[in-house]
């Protein structure tokens, strides 16, 4: 029964009755001794507080007298325990009174400061625990007492059982308390002179941590890392105790910070800093609450200090929540940049934390929050200097930008309504330095978005700003204005369209760039991104221009000298000025006389542009301006310029090219309001300047040549003809020039003449006294220059061809021209080869291969080309009905009908789909003539041709026919498959069908323009048209077109591009037929041609599918529907051939792709199985192509599918609303195995290529299989169905392959499967444990097996080679994978595995797997337990046979383990069958005995409990073995059986008669005897008796002597390796048998010494170091005296203390070899560490005279040894042996009784102490190890203690004082540090 407490005792008693007792109380206080003080207290103490509860006022008074009796008698006396126990009971009784409780708190406090260490440190979370139930003050005093105690026993560490009983608080009320509290006293900071409380904390609150004792540093910092290491243990949320962490990081002592450090980053990047409830605990901590005023002052908390508000305001931002905490965050961001105390860094933070805000506040708090930042924010500028250039300044400055940028952005209105801000970051960006002028640039442009849609006048004020900064010197102002100008106002506003024009001639690029978008917006865009812009009016524009320059309207009579603007500014003027007019052209048809003065004034701009000072783009731009102006205004620009003619003139020698033709378009133009008689005169004087005597350079002639076209046109337009004598010398001047001059001249004069038959018929002139026609004149001359090389020469003849023949009647005529035209049909192409080809050359030869390179490009093919195209618009003028007339092409900036179209950049024109006008046409037989001719060339003979650049040429030719003449009725009767007409001959040549066949060329130029041509067809069928050409498409793609028409080969026809196939052996060219034919007949092959004809049609083919695929493209996006039923055959196609090696291949179809699905996605879903069935065939296909393009689409089509996937509803199957809301599966499951099949066929490819594509498959379908098979990923049942199809192929087809990479990539998967597969796999456990087993010997390394064959030749022990092939196997994936199928294993498993592993025991071949089945049954076992027994019959009777029959002994002993294992879990009956049978295989042959031992050894270890019963049997058994095992010289088996049957069996379960087994092999002659085998043995049996020695103890003492006989007779005598074993079993005897070998014979231990020191004199250094360490337990073991006198003098001779300088050798940390201990190193080696070990246990045991006699030996040995010569461990021996002397002269000072060894033991108390304390002293100073450290300072401390006892006669030097205070001062050890002070306080008392 409990006794009762002490207030329910009281309780019963009268107030007399407990007055009374207290009497008694005070009697016996009064009358008890202080030993028994405590135990009286115990009970006293709590009956006299509980009595306080009473009224009675006698009753109080008597007990506080006995308190205050209490008090005076324990209060120095802090030994004397109170009943903590007690009291904290009284204290927690509900009854309690308020009285009792305030004491008993009190003497609960004095009641912990009494107790133990380890009681506070369990008693303290018991007292937190309810914490919260306590009155404050109570609380108080209850976290003070366990700070204090924390602080105190765990500012190092915590121990685990502490820790549970903290973390019982986690969620409680009282774990808030305790936290807050830890965060006070975290916070608190020693108070300074000035008196206040610290900063973050109320004057409460740090009353609340100090009480009434103020702290010191040492006291606050042992509590605050006692509270981190408490917290930190606790595991509380880490928004918890996030506050902790940053205060502690920001204390001002350095272990606090650090420890506060390191918790914030392990422990605080957890934190949730948008949790509010943290953020408003950190803004509290941050702002405190000093301005509240509804908090009293003792409760108002300090803002934290500027150390901790940084840490605060790093972590606000970060927060958003801390973003969107109003008002607490204005006062933290004011009261960073303007409270009292605050600092640079803090204003930087503050400045970041306002940009922070005003990037992620919400709106509504923005709102309230916004004005009054960008307030604080302009103060902080205003008050900052520009020119600060410390770096947090700039940083601030920095922050105030970006802050002022992300207002603008978020809360525009606050600028809109003025342009203060606007001018003050202009002028920022004027004032501020360079590096941040960035900075501002970027608040300034974000600013700009602030001022859209502002009101007119704000808008006004900013025009001005703005004009005002573009002329500024500052690049980022100028910037800045241009950018403002462009978003904020639109492309109709004026001036700052003007401000954009200036800043067109900014030297800046970025400038120029931004003042570029806004004149042109569309510029750079395509077309389906160009806008439709609206540009000001251009009278608007030039009224405003105007206004700043009013010189524009000044009149031009000649060319000025300077301009009135910069010459890029006003070739930007022009242009916009040229596109506001064509705007004003299109929207409203101005061409009215109101609209004249514009134009007159624009007209005037455009002249003063033509003033000397201009560039020549200028000039040239400005020209053309003139002539678009006179498109639309031609008779009054005539009329202008009819007076003007001179002024033009004066450009016909402009040294731009364009600046002339376009004045002579102007010439041509003016002469149109000029009289005949003018015009004739003007053409005399410029024909007549041709033919002067003198040369004029070229520029002036072409100009003149020009105006004569230009002019001579126009005259022959008019009504009234110019006079034929003029006409004639014109034309005759013109052909003299084609005749007689150069080529670019020539092509200038006959441009001139084309020109003129635009207009009329060329008439014939007299040409050698007959008239002839102009074409007959120049023929021969024209065929020569279009042969040159002159390329625009070349162009220009070709093009004024077609423009003479366009009024052209004479067939004579029309057939020079179409000859001269044909004749460039051989005009040569190259493509990217051809250029790699000559770039090769031209390095072989060592010419510039970069100069060639750009010849080639820009001078060899493209303007062939452009050759080619010019000739095609020429047969096109030839042909009739071109779009364009007489008056585009000579009153218009018209180049050329192709530049018109642009149709090569797939714009179709707007006249291509308009017929023409077909009164136009001519119809008579000439016309009729030439068609046919161009026709029959066409097709006849350029499409069909064997010459590429012949079928080029008819390619482009039929292009531009098609493009430009395409509605013409000829045109339009060659479009039908089979139509009646006049053409039937030409039906199969349609353009279709040319197009067609021209898909497949391998010029890429061609197959471009037959899609082209294709698309233009498409455009002009009819509907049948359309349809088959569809058809005719998707069968060249799908492979099932019709044939293409043969083309004959000829000598030189191009088989193959340069470089296709190589070159002949000879280094030439492999391109031509001939060439390939010469190959065939060199190599003896003939029919090798008809392979190369094979492989050129399958190259022709792929071409085919490529220009088809272009074709296609162009065509999708017309057809539509009617491309939707043959969608199921293209898509799969499409899919591969996007894959293709062929890069030209894969563009095409990804282009093809994206024209026909809009979603690719859905589609691949849609024909998901069409398309694999399409790549799983083509992976099989005898084209390389085919199967490395579908390896590579089937890699990348299945990624992210699941084993049946849904889709999307089936729109297409069924008619009614069932079928439209059913979904379509599309399964990867059914296609999974042939994956697998195709991915391992294409890693055994023969092409490199396909490998490498089967390789990337093979990752792709791995991943695919692994993610099926995961139950984390997929469903159970998919995931068995997948694991289904895949393991049994990758187990018989996969790991068993030849092929390297096909096994590797197998067994990663199957390890993948078997981690991820989880349950899935039971089924199929065996199939894979099986596998896995084999493979761990059939995957294994050959080299290893050949390395086994060869290793006894090599000299490499089979067992090590063994070892190492095991551990490898065990290394592998397979023994991996087959360790996850142990953990899946269940009860149904084992039916199936058991017998499979059973018929691997029987059969299975090869080390690594017998040994792999051995350990897999170990492990099984282990795993499934009990669930084993059904098989552990069969599994014993396979794995017995296995030990036995098997030779490795590595498999030896793991099937002898796996038997153990199974022999746990086996019936008895099966125990006693496998005892019997191991029992009668120690009568066997040498292997049964060693399968005896080895299964013995393994049943014992891992089978005990059911061996236990067996041991009568056994140990007879193994004991007898080991006897048999080592007269066979199996040595380590032997030593292994021994070590065993020590080891395991009880020592109490052998008997003695058992024991007298092996001991009879000791008393055989052949013991210890010599040679090498007998060594051996002799070392066996040491270790044996060593074994014995540490086992049995006293039972071994009855064969001590024979053993100890043995020992000592084979110690003496020679070395050999492993005798040192024999000095260690002797040391182990002796230790264990003591007793019994000084009873036997008193005189063996002297005997045995001088065995042992003999030893201890071999330089053998394994051997001495041996004999030293059997020394050392010999004389601790005899303890005899006699040893010191006998040792001590070989030890100080060993020592050597005469050679200081002798190298020192530690003791080696492992056993070492002889063989290594050879030479001059082994012969000085002197092991010092064992030597002072030994004189320490002589100084045990030697009697003070020995000492005496050899003081000066000892000193001189101990003092020499903490030379700094030697290392650091031998001082560390030397100080034991200081320690050791030291405490055996104290010891002996007590017993000491004669004066005269009293006076002889001061003495050499003195010289010890005078001689090693000097040591000690410069050990500890010069070697830097903790360990020594401590080690000296004990030393010390034994030292000075001695000498103190011993009284010194004179006192100690004071420098040697000195050096110990100054060692105590710098001494960092905190254990040494305290020895030291002790060493402080001992010499202080001497």
């Amino acid at each position: 029964m409990a006794d009762p407490s002490p207030s329910s005792s009281i309780a019963v008693k009268s107030d007399e009755e407990r007055e009374e007792m207290l009497d008694r109380m005070l009697t016996s206080l009064a009358l008890c001794d202080d030993s028994k003080l405590k135990n009286l207290l115990s009970k006293l103490l709590p009956l006299a507080i509980s009595c306080l509860s009473t009224s009675s006022t006698a009753v109080r008074n008597k007990v506080l007298e006995i308190l205050s009796h209490v008090n005076k008698r324990v209060k120095h006396e802090p030994g004397i325990g109170l009943p903590l126990s007690e009291l904290w009971d009284l204290y927690t009784e509900a009854t309690a009174s308020t009285m009792v409780r305030n004491f008993c708190i009190i003497y609960i406090e004095m009641a912990f400061e009494r107790l133990q260490i380890e009681d506070k440190k369990n008693r303290t979370p018991n007292l937190l625990a309810n914490i919260s139930k306590l009155p404050p003050q109570h609380q108080e005093i209850v976290l003070r007492i366990a700070a204090k105690v924390i602080g105190e026993s765990h500012s190092q560490k915590i121990d685990d059982a502490i820790v549970e009983k903290y973390s019982l608080m986690r969620g409680t009320q009282d774990c808030e308390i305790f936290v807050d509290f830890c965060l006070h006293t975290l916070l608190y900071q020693p108070s300074s002179q000035s008196g206040g409380y610290p900063p973050g904390l109320s004057m409460s609150q740090a009353q609340r941590v100090t009480g009434k004792q103020p702290l010191t540093n040492e006291i606050l910092v042992n509590r605050k890392l006692g509270l981190l290491n408490v917290i930190d243990s606790m595991d509380l949320p880490a928004e918890f105790v996030y506050s902790i962490y940053l205060a502690a990081s920001a204390d001002s002592q350095e272990p606090v910070a650090k420890r506060g450090e390191e918790l914030l980053k392990k422990k605080g990047s957890a934190a949730n800093l948008d949790d509010p409830t943290l953020i408003k605990k950190l803004f509290l901590l941050f702002n405190g609450t000093v301005t509240t005023e509804n908090i009293a002052l003792e409760h108002r908390v300090l803002p934290a200090n500027p150390s901790l508000k940084a840490r605060l305001m790093s972590v606000f931002c970060r927060s958003i929540t801390a973003a969107n905490s109003f008002p607490s965050t204005l006062q933290c961001i004011f009261g960073c940049m303007n409270g009292s105390g605050t600092t640079p860094r803090l204003r930087r933070f503050g400045m970041e934390f306002a940009f922070w805000v005003l990037k992620h506040a919400r709106t509504d708090q923005l709102k309230l929050m916004g004005p009054l930042i960008l307030t604080g924010i302009l103060k902080s500028l205003d008050d900052t200097n520009t020119q600060e250039a410390d770096a947090i300044s700039r940083e601030i400055k920095t922050f105030a930008y970006q802050a002022i940028g992300m207002i603008a952005q978020r809360m525009p209105t606050l600028f809109r309504d003025k342009v203060d801000m606007a001018a003050r970051l202009f002028n920022a960006l004027k004032s501020e330095s360079q590096a941040m002028r960035l900075i501002v640039q970027e608040a300034t442009n974000s600013l700009a978005s602030a001022y859209e849609g502002a009101p007119a006048i704000i808008l006004k004020d900013l025009e001005k700003l703005l004009l005002e900064n573009s002329q500024v010197d500052e690049g980022e102002v100028r910037f800045c204005a241009v950018r403002w100008a462009t978003l904020l106002f639109d492309l109709q506003h004026c001036p700052s369209r003007f401000l954009c024009i200036v800043a067109a001639a900014d030297p800046k690029l970025d400038i120029r760039e931004m003042a570029t978008h806004g004149l042109f917006p569309n510029e750079g865009r395509s077309i389906s991104q160009k806008k439709d812009l609206k540009y000001p009016k251009v009278a608007d524009m030039l009224d405003y221009i105007i206004k700043h320059q009013p010189k524009v309207m000044e009149g031009v009579e000649m060319r000025e000298q300077q301009l009135l603007f910069p010459s890029k500014t006003y070739d930007a003027m022009i242009k916009f000025l040229l596109k506001c007019f064509e705007s004003d052209m299109v929207q409203n048809d101005l061409r009215t006389p109101e609209f004249q003065p514009t134009v007159e004034v624009l007209c005037l701009l455009v002249e003063h542009a033509m003033a000397v000072e201009g560039s020549a783009e200028l000039h040239a731009n400005a020209s053309k301006a003139l002539v678009e102006i006179a498109t639309y205004f031609p008779e009054m620009l005539a009329s202008r310029y009819a007076s003007k003619l001179s002024w033009l003139r004066q450009l016909l020698g402009h040294v731009d090219l364009d600046t002339r033709e376009s004045a002579a378009c102007l010439l041509g133009i003016a002469s149109s309001a000029c009289p005949v008689s003018v015009s004739s005169s003007l053409i005399s004087e410029l024909t007549t300047s041709l033919r002067g005597s003198q040369k004029m350079r070229f520029e002036l002639q072409h100009g003149a040549l020009c105006a004569i076209g230009f002019i001579t046109a126009e005259c022959m337009s008019k009504a009234l003809e110019m006079p034929e004598g003029i006409l004639q010398h014109t034309i005759k001047c013109l052909v003299d020039v084609v005749n007689l001059e150069t080529a670019a001249l020539a092509s200038i004069g006959m441009q001139a003449l084309g020109h003129i038959g635009l207009r009329a018929t060329l008439p014939p002139i007299v040409y050698e006294s007959s008239p002839v026609s102009v074409l007959s004149v120049l023929r021969d001359k024209l065929s020569k220059h279009l042969a040159g090389d002159d390329t625009k020469a070349i162009k220009k003849i070709v093009i004024s061809l077609g423009h003479i023949c366009m009024k052209e009647v004479s067939p004579s005529s029309l057939n020079i021209a179409l000859e001269l035209i044909f004749s460039l049909c051989r005009s040569k192409v190259y493509t990217m080869a051809h250029f790699c080809l000559m770039l090769r050359d031209s390095i072989r030869y060592k010419l510039d291969g970069m100069v060639m390179a750009w010849y080639v490009l820009f001078f060899g093919s493209s303007q062939v080309e452009d050759v080619l195209f010019a000739a095609g618009e020429a047969l096109a003028f030839l042909w009739g009905t071109v779009p364009v007339n007489a008056d585009v092409i000579l009153k218009t900036n018209y180049t050329s009908l192709s530049m018109t179209s642009q149709f090569l950049l797939e714009v179709v024109p707007s006249w291509f789909k308009k017929s023409p006008n077909e009164g136009d046409e001519y119809s008579d037989e000439a016309q009729v003539m030439v068609r046919d001719a161009i026709t029959k060339k066409i097709f006849d003979n350029l499409l069909y041709s064997s010459r590429k650049e012949e079928r080029s040429a008819g390619t482009v030719w039929l292009l531009s026919l098609t493009l430009y003449c395409g509605h013409h009725c000829t045109i339009q009767q060659m479009l039908p498959d089979i139509q009646t007409r006049p053409y039937m001959m030409y039906l199969p040549l349609i353009p279709q069908e040319a197009f067609s066949h021209l898909l497949g060329e391998q010029n890429e130029l061609i197959q471009d323009l037959a899609s082209q041509g294709m698309s233009l067809v498409y455009e002009l069928g009819d509907d049948a048209m359309k349809k088959n050409l569809v058809h005719a498409l998707v069968g060249t793609l799908t492979g099932s077109g019709k044939r293409k028409r043969a083309v004959k080969l000829v000598q030189d026809s191009e088989v193959f591009q340069e470089g296709t196939i190589g070159e002949s052996p000879s280094g030439g060219k492999l391109t031509t037929y001939k060439e390939l034919c010469n190959l065939a007949n060199e190599m003896g092959q003939p029919d090798l041609i008809y392979k190369f004809m094979d492989l050129a049609n399958y190259q022709a083919a792929l071409n085919s599918k490529r220009g088809a695929a272009f074709g296609f493209s162009k065509i999708a996006k017309h057809a539509g529907d009617a491309l939707q039923p043959h969608l199921r055959l293209l898509i799969p196609r499409l899919v591969r051939y996007q894959y293709d090696p062929d890069k030209n291949v894969q563009d095409a179809m990804a282009h093809i792709w994206k024209s026909l699905v809009a979603d690719p996605k859905r589609t691949i879903d849609e024909h998901f199985d069409a398309i694999m069935d399409d790549l799983l065939l083509q992976c099989g296909s005898r084209l390389w192509r085919s199967r490395e393009s579908s390896c590579l689409a089937l890699a990348d089509i299945m990624q992210g599918r699941r084993f049946e996937q849904d889709w999307g509803p089936n729109l297409g199957g069924g008619r009614g609303k069932e079928s439209n809301s059913c979904l379509q599966k599309s399964s990867i499951g059914k296609h999974l195995k042939r994956l697998w099949v195709a991915a391992f066929r294409a890693m055994d490819d023969i092409k490199e290529t396909v490998r490498n594509s089967g390789d990337k498959l093979c990752r792709a379908v791995s991943t695919l299989t692994i993610r099926l098979c995961d139950v984390s990923l997929t469903d159970k049942s998919e995931a068995s169905q997948a694991m289904d199809v895949v393991l049994p192929l990758l187990l018989s087809e996969g790991i068993m392959s030849k092929v390297n990479s096909i096994r590797k990539a197998s067994i990663g998967v199957v390890m993948k499967l078997a981690k991820g597969a989880g349950v899935a796999i039971r089924p199929h456990l065996a199939d894979l444990v099986t596998c896995m087993l084999e493979s761990l010997s059939s995957l294994e390394d050959q080299g290893l097996n050949y390395v086994e064959l060869h290793a006894a030749n090599v000299g490499i022990q089979k067992e090590k080679l063994e070892n190492l092939r095991i551990s490898i196997a065990k290394g592998s994936p397979m023994w991996e994978t087959l360790e996850l199928c142990i953990e899946v294993v269940d009860n149904q498993s084992l039916d199936i595995l058991v017998p499979r592993l059973a018929q691997l025991v029987r059969s299975g071949i090869g080390l690594n797997t017998r040994v792999g089945v051995a350990s897999f049954i170990a492990l099984l076992v282990q795993r499934v337990n009990l669930d084993i027994k059904p098989f552990t019959g069969m599994l014993l009777k396979l794995l017995l046979p296995a030990v036995v029959e098997e030779k490795s002994g590595y498999a030896k002993r793991a099937f002898a383990s796996a038997c153990a294992i199974v022999l746990k879990y086996s019936t008895p009956s099966q125990a006693q069958k496998l005892v019997d049978d191991v029992a009668a295989l120690h009568a066997g042959d040498r292997n049964a005995q060693v399968s005896c031992a080895v299964l013995l050894k393994s049943c014992a270890s891992l089978a005990a409990d059911v061996v236990s019963g067996y041991y009568a049997t056994l140990i007879p058994i193994g004991l007898e073995t080991s006897i048999h095992i080592s007269s066979t010289r199996s040595v380590l088996v032997r030593l292994a059986l021994v070590f065993w049957l020590l080891a395991t069996f009880p020592v109490t379960r052998i008997s003695l008669e058992f024991l007298q087994v092996p001991f009879f092999a000791i008393e055989r002659a052949n013991f210890f005897r010599g040679g090498a085998y007998f060594s051996s043995q002799a070392l066996v049996n040491a270790l044996a008796i060593t074994k014995l020695s540490e086992t049995l103890h006293e039972p071994l003492s009855a064969y001590s002597q024979v053993l100890l006989n043995s020992l000592l007779k084979e110690i003496p005598g020679r070395l050999w390796e492993g005798k040192d074993a024999l000095l260690t079993a002797l040391a182990a005897l002796c230790v264990s048998c003591h007793k019994a070998i000084c009873s036997h014979e008193p005189s063996a231990p002297n005997a045995i010494l001088g065995v042992i020191t003999s030893a201890c004199t071999k330089k053998q250094k394994k051997f001495r170091e041996a004999a030293l360490c059997a020394l050392e337990q010999v004389i601790k073991a005899f303890k005899s005296p006699e040893f010191f006198n006998a040792v001590f003098p070989l030890l100080y001779d060993l020592f050597n203390p005469t050679t200081a300088g002798t190298k020192s050798v530690q003791e080696p940390s492992g056993s070492g070899s002889v063989k290594a201990d050879s030479g001059e190193e082994a012969e000085n080696y002197v092991p010092r560490c064992k030597i002072l070990d030994c004189t320490t246990s002589c100084i045990d045991v030697a009697s003070v005279s020995d000492l005496l006699q050899h003081k000066q030996s000892l000193i001189s040995l101990l003092a020499h040894a903490l030379s700094p010569a030697f290392t650091w461990t031998v001082k560390v021996s030397a100080f034991l042996s200081i320690k050791k002397l030291c405490a055996k002269l104290k010891a002996t000072k007590v017993n000491l009784i004669e004066d005269a060894s009293h006076a002889g033991l001061t003495t050499l108390v003195h010289e010890l102490f005078l001689a090693v304390s000097p040591k000690v002293v410069d050990c500890i100073q010069t070697v830097k190890i903790a360990q020594v450290h401590v080690s000296a300072a004990e030393c010390l401390v034994q030292l000075i203690e001695l000498y103190g006892e011993f009284q010194p006669a004179a006192a100690l030097d004071k420098g040697f004082k000195h050096d110990i205070a100054q060692l105590h001062e710098t001494e960092k050890n905190e254990q040494a540090k305290s020895l030291l002070n002790n060493c402080v306080a001992i010499l202080g008392n001497l």
